[in-house]
């Protein structure tokens, strides 16, 4: 980087699902005026490549190629929200083979000037370990699942919430002790239970963070 020249800002924002990452995500990113990725959809996209083709995600040799082939097209899918493509993902993601295929893609989307705010689940530990901003969001399982339910209900999609809570806990559990890149908060990333927050309490304790962090680089 030419002397002078300001590193890309680069803001992590991890957590398990339906924790409220992507919300949070986009609006700091308007904030700051930056670019937004949403890694999950990554792996999303790689799932729903296997599912119409019959293949199974605990294959790894088959979802590191689906991975390979993910296009930009590909993370604008109407279907990538579906709960059979979010269980799909999650195990597409344990593989490791598929994460250090997607590596790449989601390095040189940080790196890009002026930067990025990107969300997922090792964002802060493994994909930008020296991003200037962590933030790991937190909330109960249960508390999760009803904000899971709430969102499948506004699309139509009739579920249980019991149901719904069982995932939940299930892909904790993949994501939390798979080899690759398990989900856990980086050292130095500033916590946030969600749990009893709404989205413009959680944005601002968020913005608070950030500033303090940059104020302080």
């Amino acid at each position: 980087m030419p002397r002078g020249e300001r590193a890309p800002l680069v803001i992590a924002i991890d957590g398990p699902a339906a924790v409220g990452k992507g919300t949070l995500a986009r609006r700091l990113a308007d904030h700051y005026d930056l670019r937004h990725l949403d890694t999950g959809a990554l792996y999303r996209a790689t799932a729903i490549r296997l599912l119409r083709v019959n293949g199974d995600p605990s294959q790894e040799a088959a979802a590191e190629a689906a991975a390979r082939n993910i296009g930009d097209v590909d993370l604008h899918d109407p279907a990538l929200r579906g709960e059979e493509v979010g269980q799909a993902a999650s195990v597409v993601a344990a593989h490791g083979a598929v994460r250090r295929a997607l590596l790449d893609y989601q390095r040189a989307f940080a790196a890009e000037p002026p930067g990025a705010v990107l969300d997922g689940r090792d964002i802060g530990t493994v994909v930008c370990p020296d991003a200037q901003v962590k933030i790991y969001l937190e909330a109960t399982p249960e508390v999760r699942a009803r904000r899971r339910l709430c969102e499948l209900r506004s699309r139509g999609v009739e579920s249980i919430e019991s149901r719904v809570l069982e995932e939940i806990i299930a892909r904790d559990a993949r994501d939390r002790r798979r080899s690759a890149a398990p989900l856990k908060p980086a050292a130095d990333a500033s916590r946030i239970d969600t749990s009893a927050l709404g989205p413009d309490e959680v944005f601002e304790r968020a913005v608070a963070t950030a500033d303090s962090r940059l104020s302080s680089s």
